[in-house]
């Protein structure tokens, strides 16, 4: 299983800072999901732990070597990413896509051996992707083309897993289809996951644990039964909320204050009404 931690760990752009001073461990074998308000520095904290992005100072631990030292293909066989939105080329097959997840392991002379098919098969296989191999990427829907992505990353044989909002875009079918798959993953291969995601209700339900970015540092992080409640939501996001727990899971469900329809409001509204008829 595969580690993952930073070391007094700052980053940014130009002269502005996202992450500063940044000391953090994934627990490894889990799915650690990042949330936090737009612009904390998610997906830049992601994209520097995949290598993405050089820091300004600290560094990033990859079981055990400083990432930055590391030969690109021991990388690439240790850590795989799936940044938001990725495109393929025009006309490029899923099976074509996910033989690209075996590239680590290739060097010059190396031909395509029984272990990379056995690879690319097994990834196909596990993401439900068999019978759509020979598909255009691009005529795939939504859920579909995350899935094939999804083996190609599957088909690298990491360790550890980054996924950049892997629902971004999806409906909310294919959220679920798209997280059920990450779960039933980790659950048969053990890998460090790590996402980010938007929907705290979400990342509560598929998380083993979530880390809150605030203020260029980590908010609060733990189990989400241990950690979710409307002070962190208000502290974190700047709204109020109530937190009750999710029928199906048990996991925490926050329930957003806002203007919409309120349905009790309305009944309330009606009975007084009808009241005021009979008087």
């Amino acid at each position: 299983m595969g580690t993952i931690a930073t070391n007094s760990l700052t980053l940014g752009y130009g002269d502005s800072v996202i992450i500063d001073d940044l000391n953090m461990e994934i627990p490894k074998g889990e799915i650690t999901v990042f949330i936090g308000a737009n612009g904390c520095g998610k997906s830049t904290l992601l994209r520097s732990m995949a290598r993405l992005l050089k820091p300004k100072q600290g560094s990033v631990v990859l079981n055990g070597e400083n990432i930055a030292k590391m030969p690109t293909k021991e990388v690439a066989q240790q850590l795989s990413i799936l940044p938001q939105s990725p495109i393929s080329p025009e006309g490029l097959t899923v099976l074509d896509l996910v033989k690209q997840g075996r590239h680590p392991y290739k060097g010059i002379f190396n031909r395509w051996s029984n272990e990379d098919e056995e690879a690319v098969l097994e990834a196909l296989d596990s993401t439900n992707m068999l019978d759509l191999k020979d598909r255009t990427v691009d005529s795939l829907s939504g859920g579909q083309r995350q899935r094939a992505w999804i083996a190609m990353i599957l088909a690298q044989k990491t360790d550890t897993i980054l996924l950049d909002e892997p629902t971004t875009y999806l409906d909310m079918t294919h959220q679920i289809e798209v997280l059920d798959l990450l779960f039933e993953l980790n659950e048969k291969y053990q890998n460090t996951i790590v996402m980010v995601l938007h929907d705290i209700n979400l990342a509560c339900r598929y998380a083993h644990h979530i880390v809150a970015i605030k203020d260029k540092q980590v908010h609060t992080q733990g189990r989400p039964e241990e950690i979710i409640n409307g002070g962190m939501v208000q502290d974190v996001f700047q709204m109020k909320c109530d937190i009750t727990y999710d029928p199906m899971f048990g996991t925490p469900m926050c329930i957003p204050h806002g203007r919409g329809r309120c349905l009790i409001k309305e009944a309330v509204a009606q009975s007084r009404m009808q009241a005021a008829k009979v008087h």
